[in-house]
């Protein structure tokens, strides 16, 4: 009881200080328990969707996924014959059976051929008006479509692009464009996580998706009373055989959320990733916090400990102070968890993904970790302060001396931290040096765990010449303030260096990451400019194949030397060596595409890889099969027939466009393939005539203004693309960081707030010889500063270091450049300057604000 009291009473005595690491614990769990939350409701809501719009049993085309996508690589959803539906509805324990179209591979345009596809990723569903939909979708106005001149539309898509009945849209397809008029408009009775869906009538459906009638994708079956979903299953089955996929609604649904599933567990993982790192620089700001606590308390302690108090109770004294805060921080956080899910929901919403409030799901586990987390990281952070009080001596307390320096331990810190950042250093550079990347990649992992510690371990011990190097630089041109601020922060280098290794986390994964993303565009550009001899690019950035319609607007195209198509078949392979390997890649192009991309050979000339029967592998699938100029290999294709091609030529495999790609020509793929099973293009790539590039550019643009899925890219386009992509990827990540980087700037706060209090008699008698309070806050303001310059210092250091031997092993994948951004990097360290400056403004205020009598008076 005695200990409880002793840690109430000096909890909020400080309760002050407390806050800060509260604050911390809070933002930590706060982001744990808002991704748990966040997620478990996108879970439920796809859950209800899936569950409701599920029929009891469902009947699809073999080629079709579990989850029913279009899977067909010539743009067309797979199909099965009308006579499906009769033998489903003689299978016992049917009631109803009604077949359906639909197909995901389309875009639909307005009157001013503007996309009315989400923005956010989700998908475009064009189907014929069914029973089924009909239980999860209500006719909110007009009427359902009955011809080929009407089409209904969801309430939301209608609401975001302001349709309205009568308006004229346009579905484009592989089979061509087909345009109606708005008749109805249905609303979703469950939520709709962001899909746009257009109803044609089931004739017009047939035809505007596969081309021809007769032909359903689905058939949706409702058991009779009494029949399960199961033993109806069984009963359709048996009666139609083998060939088709026949799912109970549970299957389908479950098929359905596997489909999501993986990226929900990439967004959650890569969440709790942060709020882990965020926790991790937490655990300084704690130790910090309980460690100035327990100096600015010695002789408090060495009171207990002299009228009786043993050290498990001082020890325990902290720990429950420890305690304390990590319960408050862990509560406080699981509230605002939950708020920061409902922020999330509405950010989704603003990108068009629609996540209803009223399916908030808070799992009984959620809260039960962030407790658990919240309070555990506390109490263990607080562990070390709490021993090094239970080791303070009662007599060296008395005396005012404070807890004696443990030069053993300080030797034992400089060895083990010495240890662990030359280990760091060694596996970084095995990295380097490794020949495979996934050797590598495991070298580097460690290395980067291990110099991390090192650094955190080994921070006090740098601290000491770090902060004299930045002292000279930064803080000498303010004189004697200067140096005062310099002698301030050696004071105490295992704080300084706690200080500053918060900061160190955030800033060398910052660094790192910016390191990697410069190489990657940096490569990118250069094998581009080495390889890419084609003028432009027409692709769909949304992953939509190309039409043979929007194939021969470009071929109609004015200005244009020639127009190359690109296509990816499935095969099966024979090799030399006797082995097959199954379902492969083969890309099929025109002959022109042997310059569009220079790809380099090791034998052979690839424009012989276009001849009629002709082929060509790449350098390793040659010498793993036992392939050479000349060898026959046998492809069967997918929905085609069996060729033997000759091998013409033999590519390098140290490529980063194209790489691993096998070529052949579009003629010889027609040759085995049927014209209705071709596959659609995966991109086009165009040449302008001598002199006429921009006019080609502007005209390619026009003819293609009916298809706005296609984004026409000349060279330049396409390096800035990529390196849009790949700045909006690191955008993200910055800011699911600056979680670590703002509990870091706590870190600064709260340590310079209790310095500031451990020096208030210095303060006082430094104020009564004539310190200025305007110089008393600048003193502290350049401590703060050259701490933060520190931890950024050592971060940025860090972090160039991993993010220069991750590109060692992005090279051995053909990005050979190593880019290093310094406008980032300096902008950064500039950046934590000012971090520094902001993190002293409180207690800068603060110390300026002390009555000087009362501060000499202080003991």
């Amino acid at each position: 009881m005695t200990v409880m009291k002793t840690s109430m009473r000096n909890f909020f005595a400080h309760k002050g200080r407390m806050a800060l690491s509260a604050v911390a614990v809070l933002l930590s769990v706060a982001f744990v328990c808002g991704t748990l939350v966040f997620t478990d409701t996108m879970s439920t809501t796809f859950d209800k969707l899936f569950a409701a719009t599920s029929s009891d049993v469902t009947v699809s085309a073999k080629g079709a996924s579990d989850s029913g996508e279009t899977t067909s690589d010539n743009g067309r959803p797979p199909v099965m014959p009308a006579t499906v539906l009769t033998k489903v509805r003689e299978a016992q324990g049917v009631k109803t059976a009604e077949g359906t179209v639909f197909s995901t591979s389309v875009t639909v345009v307005d009157a001013d051929k503007d996309s009315l596809s989400p923005s956010g990723g989700g998908p475009t569903i064009v189907g014929s008006w069914n029973g089924n939909d009909a239980r999860t979708m209500k006719i909110t106005s007009g009427a359902a479509p009955k011809n080929s001149g009407q089409v209904m539309v969801d309430q939301d898509t209608v609401d975001k692009h302001h349709l309205k009945l009568g308006d004229e849209i346009g579905v484009i397809s592989a089979i061509g464009t087909h345009t109606a008029k708005i008749s109805g408009v249905a609303a979703f009775e469950v939520t709709n996580p962001g899909a746009a869906i257009f109803y044609l009538d089931t004739k017009t459906a047939q035809e505007t998706l596969v081309g021809r009638t007769g032909v359903f994708t689905n058939v949706n079956v409702t058991a009779a009373s009494g029949v399960t979903d199961a033993q109806l299953k069984k009963n359709v089955a048996a009666e139609l055989g083998g060939g088709y996929k026949v799912q109970t609604a549970k299957e389908t649904a479950d098929a359905n959320q596997k489909d999501v599933e993986g990226f929900m567990n990439v967004m959650k993982y890569a969440m709790l990733g942060f709020a882990g790192i965020a926790f991790l620089v937490g655990i300084f700001l704690i130790i910090n916090t309980f460690s100035m606590l327990v100096a600015q308390r010695t002789r408090e302690i060495g009171l207990m400990r002299a009228v009786g108090s043993s050290r498990g109770q001082v020890n325990r004294s902290v720990l429950v102070e420890a305690l304390l805060l990590g319960v408050f921080g862990s509560v406080l956080g699981v509230g605002a968890g939950v708020g920061l899910a409902v922020g999330l929901m509405k950010l989704m919403g603003s990108l068009g993904i629609h996540l209803s409030t009223s399916d908030l799901t808070i799992a009984w586990t959620t809260p039960v970790v962030g407790l658990l987390l919240g309070v555990v990281v506390t109490v263990l952070a607080a562990w070390l302060p709490a021993r090094r009080a239970g080791k303070v001596s009662p007599m060296a307390a008395l005396r005012d001396a404070g807890a004696p320096a443990d030069a053993k331990a300080g030797r034992v810190r400089a060895l083990v931290g010495t240890v662990l950042t030359a280990g760091g250093g060694y596996a970084l550079y095995l990295a380097s040096a490794a020949d495979k990347a996934k050797e590598g990649s495991l070298w580097l992992g460690l290395g980067v765990v291990l110099s991390l510690i090192g650094f955190v371990v080994i921070g006090p011990l740098l601290a000491g010449g770090v902060v004299r190097v930045l002292g000279a630089l930064v803080l000498r041109m303010f004189g004697p303030i200067g140096r005062l601020a310099e002698r301030n922060a050696l004071r105490n280098p295992r704080r300084t260096g706690a200080t500053g290794a918060a900061l160190m986390i955030g800033l060398a994964l910052v660094a790192c990451l910016a390191v990697v993303g410069s190489s990657m565009v940096a490569s990118a550009t250069d094998e581009l400019d080495k390889t890419v001899g084609t003028d432009f690019i027409v692709q769909s950035d949304s992953g939509q194949l190309v039409t043979p319609a929007a194939v021969k607007a470009m071929k109609d195209t004015p200005g244009l030397a020639h127009v190359t198509e690109y296509k990816i078949a499935r095969a099966d392979y024979t090799t030399p060596d006797g082995k097959t390997l199954k379902d492969t890649d083969i890309t099929a192009a025109d002959p022109t595409y042997a310059s569009d991309l220079r790809t380099k050979t090791v034998a052979g000339k690839l424009a012989d890889a276009y001849k009629p029967d002709s082929m060509s592998v790449h350098e390793k699938f040659a010498k793993a099969h036992g392939v050479h100029l000349g060898s026959k290999i046998k492809v069967a294709f997918k929905d085609g027939a069996t060729a033997e091609l000759t091998v013409r030529a033999i590519t390098s495999s140290d490529v980063v466009i194209d790489a691993g790609s096998k070529y052949m020509s579009i003629a010889t793929l027609a040759k085995y393939v049927p014209a209705d099973k071709m596959p659609l293009d995966q991109l086009v790539f165009a040449n302008a005539k001598d002199g006429q590039q921009d006019a080609a550019y502007k005209s390619l643009k026009s003819a293609l203004h009916d298809y706005p899925q296609y984004t026409v890219r000349d060279q330049t386009d396409y390096k800035e693309a990529f390196k849009d992509q790949i700045g909006q990827l690191l955008n993200m990540i910055y800011g699911l960081l600056a979680l670590a980087i703002i509990v870091a700037i706590l870190g600064v706060v709260n340590t310079l707030a209790l310095s500031v209090v451990e020096r208030t008699r210095e303060i006082g008698l430094m104020r009564a010889i004539g310190l200025s309070r305007r110089q008393l806050r600048r003193m502290i303001r350049m401590e703060s500063v050259v701490i933060a310059l520190f931890g950024a210092l050592l971060g940025l250091g860090l972090g160039m270091g991993w993010g220069a031997t991750a590109q060692k092993l992005l090279a051995l994948e053909g990005l050979k450049v190593l880019d290093i951004p310094w406008p980032t990097i300096i902008a950064v360290f500039i950046g934590s300057a000012f971090v520094g400056l902001f993190a002293a403004l409180i207690p800068a205020f603060r110390a300026g604000r002390m009555n000087v009598l009362n501060a000499i008076a202080t003991e």
